[in-house]
């Protein structure tokens, strides 16, 4: 299949980075850092992309370690375990920082840069849920949902912000750094306080609050654990990004309407005639279907709820990765996932049943004592039944979106390395000192820098 066509990539020569990091931490303390300490250790020779990939490595080794050790993500692991992950999440962070500085130092900036940094950051999301809940002792359930739904669809609003204002905007608070450092400290104090079971205790009363206090505030605020504390802060944080990057996107969607409307040129891919709006639909018909299948298959909910996260994070990392492909190919947003496709269906095939078995109160409703005609049916038989048949298709829909994302990120690599003469992990053409520089198709200042990094320029 192909996903980016020839035709598409003249707008590459349009593309233009532009990000801007207001985080003191990051200004402070982790650029110079990652300038005079990390950056260093790393060939002058060693691709950008594959400082992306080799972070991204960590935190594969921190799924494997959670894998074994707590599968179902209500379990305590051994402390090192913990340590382990703290390590590994800090070195990703690190790792898909330096990449922007090694993509100057090396002359090596492209567009493909921010494909590459966000497809592995879109990917890391919701492995780093999956951490996060073993590290909370969550188990699988509707609270690690929650918390994968809050962390997908930030990154979705970034970036559909991204897309529709062409800059990357972090705050002085921001999830990439403080977010990531704060992850990294829970994840440190849960081995030193001895298990992610402590999570799970009355934050109030375990940090010595007086009975007084703690009565002065609603009942239903008593008792809730630091992991339920955590998600209340989390939901503010999510409802207040998405508000405010709303509000961002519409205020640059008017102001270029209005511009266009006083200017003469006209982008056959422009599409500011369709509400920004609009772009959010995608996010919310996909997490609407993943409620219901979860609500009407709940052994996948409570038995196998790990490699149904890895579906859904496919799902986010293609939608995500089709967005950055747009936007930095000059693109109409993309509105449509295949990814869907196998998930409706899977809603369909279970809702059936459900119809069917008020088939007799319907009747009742409609017909009263009368006998219902014979073409009056409600609902239907499922294709797949129950237990383990639901299971298999679950795992087919998780080896279809790996085959839709993988195929869907050779098509891309391959297509923009072609185009651009370079290639993804290793360095085509070194830079020379002193020698005349071969004239790059587009100039996009630093392409691999899509967090901390993005701001150097």
């Amino acid at each position: 299949m192909v996903y980016l066509r020839q035709e598409s990539l003249e707008g590459l020569k349009l593309y233009k980075y532009s990000g801007v990091d207001h985080s003191l931490t990051s200004k402070y303390i982790l650029k110079p850092f990652y300038n005079n300490i990390v950056l260093p250790c790393f060939p002058i020779g060693m691709a950008p992309n594959l400082i992306t990939l080799s972070g991204f490595m960590f935190v594969v080794a921190n799924l494997l370690t959670l894998l074994w050790y707590n599968p179902t993500l209500d379990q305590d692991c051994p402390s090192w375990v913990y340590y382990s992950w703290a390590v590994g999440l800090f070195l990703y962070q690190t790792f898909d920082a330096v990449d922007g500085a090694q993509a100057r130092r090396t002359r090596q900036s492209s567009p493909l840069g921010e494909l590459f940094d966000h497809g592995v950051d879109a990917l890391n999301t919701s492995l780093e849920v999956l951490l996060f809940a073993g590290s909370q002792n969550m188990g699988q359930g509707w609270k690690t949902v929650a918390t994968l739904f809050a962390s997908l669809m930030t990154f979705y609003v970034q970036t559909w912000e991204e897309y529709h204002t062409h800059t990357l905007t972090l705050g002085i608070v921001n999830g990439p750094v403080e977010g990531v450092l704060i992850l990294v400290s829970v994840y440190f104090l849960t081995g030193y306080l001895g298990g992610a079971s402590f999570w799970q205790q009355p934050m109030l009363a375990t940090l010595g609050v007086p009975s007084k206090m703690i009565n002065l505030i609603p009942a239903v605020a008593r008792e809730l654990t630091f992991t339920d504390w955590y998600m209340v802060q989390g939901t503010i944080v999510m409802v207040y990004n998405t508000t405010e990057s709303a509000r961002t996107v519409l205020r640059v969607w008017r102001k270029e309407r209005k511009e266009a409307k006083t200017s003469e040129k006209q982008d056959e891919n422009d599409n500011r005639d369709n509400n920004p709006l609009l772009g959010l639909l995608p996010f919310a018909v996909t997490w609407a279907l993943v409620v219901v299948y979860l609500v009407l298959q709940p052994e996948i909910l409570h038995a196998h709820l790990v490699p149904f996260v890895f579906f859904v994070g496919l799902v986010n990392a293609y939608s995500v990765g089709q967005m950055i492909t747009a936007h930095v190919s000059h693109l109409p947003f993309p509105y449509y996932n295949v990814m869907v496709l196998p998930l409706a269906w899977g809603v369909v095939d279970s809702i059936g049943p459900l119809l069917k078995r008020f088939e007799p109160s319907i009747a009742t409703l409609l017909y009263g004592n009368n006998e219902p005609p014979a073409y009056f049916v409600v609902g239907w038989p499922s294709a797949l039944g129950d237990g383990v048949y639901q299971v298999a298709y679950m795992f087919c829909m998780l080896g279809a979106a790996v085959g839709v994302y993988g195929s869907f990120v050779v098509d891309v690599i391959v297509t923009i390395c072609d185009y651009l003469d370079i290639w993804c992990l290793t360095i085509k053409h070194p830079y020379v000192e002193g020698a005349p520089e071969k004239k790059a198709i587009a100039d996009t200042g630093n392409g691999h820098a899509t967090k901390t990094e993005q701001a150097k320029k």
